[in-house]
């Protein structure tokens, strides 16, 4: 029988402390993560480490529980730069205390399906349904007065103004079925991952009219396993984020794909998953949007609707994965994280 590992062997960032909830020690994967020697954390309250709100603290003072969910957890010591992670506190058996940490790179953007009350997003979904008929009647209205228009042989001026008024219904109406946009009724079938960022691509090219203002650049792994999902409703995510970061300012759009291993999204770990990149050098997330970005209706564009990154949120949770960016000006990383599904067969296909 082999001795368990050293809490030093272990990759994953770990600290312990004793009753008092006072730190004891720290391996190196933990002391390398925060950027710190492990002496700076001796003798410190490991509740002190959380550096927004009390959660660790409130817990450690409540005997009613062992176990804390730490869900994108800020974790750092002042004058230092806050890490995020996802991990556990627990009471150990001698009546200590360990942390376990599990570092994430992307920010910690809401999720909106927790961070919008369900009363506001059913009365989201009810606004778009009143405002159809209406929509539907005006848009039916200047269909009429278009055909009258034209047999009355009216000037330009007029014609110009109904045919503006019948766009900006239909752009109304369109704005209307992206934020419904109700789940894909379309079962997942194995995909090939490249096969959609191929289409993403084209349709970049098309939007750009190929005036070469913005070079579009692939970073392919070849030996990605195929994965179970909605091409059309990935390849509607992708080109949500492609368009956004072509919106940016971006001179170079990178599409990354790599296999990861043992990888953890939400609360569940994953054999294998597809991490998918977009990377781009335009001007950035707005830090004051930065908090909401994935939020209905939060555009950093005056003209923007504010749904496309929604609707690519939706999309990843649709498929059992998560959306994330971490953004500078000039450097943005939009992080796209999907599971391998069993049915996919742990050997797979792969995709060339």
């Amino acid at each position: 029988m082999t001795d368990a590992p050293t809490p030093d062997a272990l990759s994953t960032p770990v600290a312990w402390a004793d009753a008092d909830g006072l730190v004891l020690g720290a391996n190196a994967a933990f002391a390398r993560w925060l950027g710190v020697s492990p002496r700076r954390l001796l003798g410190r309250p490991l509740a002190a480490l959380e550096m927004d709100g009390d959660a660790m603290a409130r817990f450690m003072d409540n005997t009613d529980r062992d176990l804390l969910r730490l869900h994108r957890v800020a974790l750092g010591i002042p004058g230092e730069a806050p890490r995020f992670a996802e991990g556990w506190l627990s009471r150990t058996d001698e009546g200590g205390w360990l942390m376990e940490a599990h570092p994430v790179d992307d920010f910690p953007a809401l999720d909106p399906a927790q961070a919008l009350p369900s009363a506001l997003a059913a009365a989201l979904r009810g606004l778009a349904h009143e405002l159809r008929n209406p929509l539907a009647g005006l848009k039916g209205a200047a269909q009429l007065l278009s055909r009258r228009a034209l047999h009355r042989n009216d000037n330009d001026d007029e014609r110009e103004l109904i045919g503006l008024i019948e766009a900006e219904a239909e752009r109304l109406n369109n704005l209307l079925d992206r934020l419904l946009s109700p789940a894909s009724q379309q079962p997942h079938a194995s995909l090939n991952i490249h096969a959609v960022l191929e289409r993403v691509l084209r349709l970049a090219e098309t939007d750009s009219n190929g005036n070469g203002e913005v070079r579009l650049q692939r970073d392919y792994d070849p030996s990605l396993p195929e994965i179970h999902g909605d091409a059309d409703r990935l390849t509607q995510a992708v080109w949500n984020l492609v368009g956004n970061a072509m919106q940016a300012g971006a001179g170079l759009i990178t599409l990354r794909t790599r296999v990861e291993h043992g990888l953890r999204i939400h609360d569940q770990l994953h054999a294998r998953a597809l991490r998918l990149e977009i990377i781009d050098d335009g001007r950035g997330v707005p830090e004051e949007l930065a908090e909401h970005l994935f939020l209905p209706l939060v555009s950093g564009r005056a003209e923007g609707s504010g749904l496309g990154l929604a609707l690519a949120q939706q999309v990843a949770r649709e498929h059992r994965g998560s959306l994330g960016f971490r953004s500078r000006p000039g450097h943005t990383v939009f992080t796209l994280l999907l599971p391998q599904s069993r049915d996919a067969g742990e050997e797979g296909h792969h995709v060339h």
